[in-house]
């Protein structure tokens, strides 16, 4: 599931952090146990109709199971606010009623006699779901759970298209169909919708049939051979165009409106070199017939990693202009890497949601390494890093592994996501690149249409390496919190004495864990790994020559935090010569608190030409161009930036900045703005000419081109007010 977390625009987010206003979920006292197995499901068959409208389902369905161990003569069935009409068992060509008791979210049924574990039966049920009528309550990632979604159905929103979509996750198919609704039972599934024949529809698995009814309807039946979890299940039905891609031999399609068809291949393009990367690095190839992506209206949440059919939220579905302001390539790699963790290999309770979206994060953290480079990947990082933190104070926050909770919705979290993805990744860089995907191969191999939970990869990982890996996944993953690392030093007689002390909260376990250090002098660099096993250390270490620099975590592996006093010739050191994303970060933020002092104002013009077009644009802001020392050195930087840079965040920003000067030179390139084609630059400028030219505001409205016009409607209309 693909949680829509807002990682701010740098600028305003680094420099906001307050830890001090985070607030913790409860945790409850009751142990969240992993379902027990009397039956399990074997195979799923349903046959549904749509009630437009009383947004109803009219379903039939024939499930399969068998007992798992012990002999049972009863099944109990999920099956929430329906309509139950008929419940039978199949006896060839007949259908032995059944006794049930129905409680309106539980189905207790008496079976006609004990069965074995080696032995199959199959129930057949005549139903209508209700899904609107249910009173069901979602989370911060799934904001509803009523599992099957009528959009438009009396299509009286003429903007609005009329669809028909399900989530499952986390226990919401049993909204729309009976089902043991649980992440460790798996089944194989054909799937028989009947729907308005001017409408498509997706299922998992392949399109086997399709017949034409003599109503205006089509019966179309998606077959899944492979087994996979209920909450996985999915349909969508709708006017949707379909761009054909491919991977191998194997299908890739794109689901979108027809106003966004023509850009099918620029939002989705990169899907099948994603499926390519993670083919190889995990030397498991994409296990199944197809994979599909689609996008509905009004989703609940972000995406979902459905078996062969990913569904995305509407935020997905850009044209080529909105593409340059932004895209949603992590969430495409995210739900793309659910197909291996999560869907191949399933978390087997909620408890361990780790195993599927801690996986799913990383994967867009190695997904954006590959694609983009260290730096992205780096960049994807400490994004990650500052979004768990923000959820934590003083070090405090849950197990990643969490059998205690208030709620299996509370599971969707910065921990189960973003800090789940750096422990995986630190794990990677101990362990090895090589060994660690060779584990994670072996994890998936053994664990194939089955479920899985942290132990699983503790065993894979260390078969393959012969190392004990159990003080880690205890750490890491059983106990909660993070260290916060206070480090002080003295350097004199070129000997450096370093003093680290865990400073987070004394209720936080003491961390074991590597700690890389880069220690600079005017000789070079000195480069040390230490072993942290107590709330102090001190540390004593020759130097070649004077001391210029510390660089604590020089990777910035570390899932906690490190605090140590710096000057503003350090904050200047570290953007030159130690220049990794997070210290190159942190040298801005410190900029822009400090704005009137030189090493600042250094800092500043320096970063004006970073790689980065955020940290640009966040240089740019910062940057204080009525300051005359600043003016000669930045202003024709900035001018630059503004026509020529291709990033649309770059450009707007600093048609801003020069629009604050006032100055006729520049009214041509800042009024050449409205031109652009980023809605963002347009959007900028507009708001840059009302705050520094306000007579010329309704002139300026009038040259913006309609397509822009249209899409900055509510942002123009804003503006106009007095």
């Amino acid at each position: 599931m693909g949680k829509r977390i807002a990682y701010l625009y740098l600028a305003i987010s680094l420099s906001a952090i307050d830890m001090s206003q985070a607030q913790q979920l409860p945790i409850d006292q009751q142990y969240r146990s992993t379902p027990s197995k009397i039956n399990n499901l074997v195979h799923t068959k349903l046959d549904v109709r749509f009630d437009y409208k009383n947004q109803f389902l009219n379903g039939k369905e024939w499930i399969t199971l068998q007992p798992h161990f012990y002999p049972t003569d009863s099944l109990r069935l999920d099956a929430k606010g329906m309509d139950i009409k008929q419940i039978a068992l199949v006896n060839g060509q007949q259908l032995i009623p059944l006794k049930y008791t129905y409680d309106d979210h539980s189905l207790a049924i008496k079976l006609d006699r004990n069965y074995l574990a080696n032995e199959k039966y199959t129930i057949y049920l005549d139903y209508t779901a209700k899904p609107n009528l249910l009173k069901a309550q979602g989370s911060a990632a799934i904001n509803d759970a009523k599992g099957l979604y009528f959009i438009n159905p009396d299509e009286s929103s003429p903007n609005k298209p009329q669809q028909i979509w399900t989530q499952g996750e986390t226990e919401a198919s049993s909204a729309w169909f009976p089902t043991i609704d649980r992440p460790n039972q798996k089944t194989t599934a054909e799937i028989s919708m009947t729907v308005l024949d001017k409408y498509v529809s997706l299922s998992n698995g392949a399109l086997v049939s399709q017949q034409k009814n003599n109503d205006g309807t089509r019966t179309d039946t998606w077959k899944m051979e492979l087994p996979h979890a209920p909450y996985l299940f999915m349909m969508a039905v709708g006017d949707f165009k379909i761009y054909q891609d491919k991977y191998n031999n194997i299908p890739v399609d794109y689901y979108l409106e027809p106003k966004y068809a023509p850009y099918a291949k620029d939002i989705f393009g990169k899907t099948p070199a994603m499926m390519d990367f993670y083919g190889k690095i995990l030397g498991v190839p994409y296990p199944w017939n197809k994979y599909a992506q689609i996008v509905c209206r009004d989703y609940v949440s972000g995406a979902m990693e459905n078996t062969t059919a990913t569904l995305h939220g509407e935020h997905v579905q850009k044209t080529k202009r909105e593409l340059l302001d932004d895209n949603e390539e992590g969430t495409i790699a995210h739900e793309l890497f659910h197909q291996w963790f999560g869907d191949l290999v399933t978390a087997e309770s909620w408890s361990n949601l780790t195993m599927n979206e801690s996986f799913a994060t990383f994967g867009e953290i190695i997904w954006h390494e590959h694609d983009g480079g260290k730096e992205k990947g780096d960049k994807s990082r400490f994004e990650k890093l500052q979004s768990y933190l923000k959820s934590t104070q003083n070090g405090n926050s849950p197990a990643l592994a969490r059998y205690y909770y208030h709620d299996k919705e509370d599971m969707f979290d910065h921990i189960s996501y973003a800090k789940g993805s750096l422990i995986l990744y630190a794990l990677k860089e101990q362990m090895g690149d090589a060994a660690f995907y060779q584990s994670l191969k072996k994890y998936l191999t053994e664990n194939s249409f089955k479920t899985g939970e942290p132990q699983q990869l503790r065993l894979a990982m260390e078969e393959v390496t012969g190392k004990d890996w159990a003080p880690y996944f205890n750490q890491w993953y059983y106990k909660g919190g993070h260290p916060i690392l206070s480090v002080t030093h003295k350097s004199e007689n070129n000997t450096l004495v370093l003093n680290i002390a865990q400073v987070q909260d004394s209720t936080v376990q003491t961390f074991q864990l590597p700690l890389s250090i880069d220690i600079y002098t005017k000789e070079g660099k000195i480069s040390k790994t230490v072993q942290l096993n107590k709330r102090a250390t001190q540390l004593t270490i020759p130097l070649a020559g004077p001391l210029e620099f510390i660089d604590m975590d020089p990777q910035k592996t570390l899932v906690g935090e490190i605090r140590i006093d710096k000057t503003e010739a350090d904050y200047l050191y570290q953007y030159e010569h130690a220049p990794s994303f997070a210290n190159r970060v942190s040298a801005l933020v410190f900029a822009l608190k400090n704005p009137k002092t030189s090493a600042a104002r250094e800092l500043l013009t320096k970063a004006l030409a970073d790689s980065d077009a955020d940290l640009v644009a966040m240089a740019i802001q910062g940057t204080d161009l009525t300051d005359p020392t600043v003016r000669k050195s930045a202003e024709k930087i900035i001018a630059s930036l503004a026509e020529k840079s291709t990033a649309s965040i770059v450009r707007s920003s600093a048609i801003a900045k020069l629009a604050g000067l006032k100055s006729k030179k520049y009214e041509p390139l800042i009024f050449n703005g409205l031109k652009d084609q980023s809605y963002m630059v347009i959007a900028s400028t507009l708001m840059a000419i009302k705050a520094n030219y306000p007579a010329k505001l309704q002139q300026s409205i009038q040259k913006v081109d309609a397509e822009a016009a249209e899409y900055l409607k509510a942002h123009i209309a804003n503006l106009s007010k007095s």
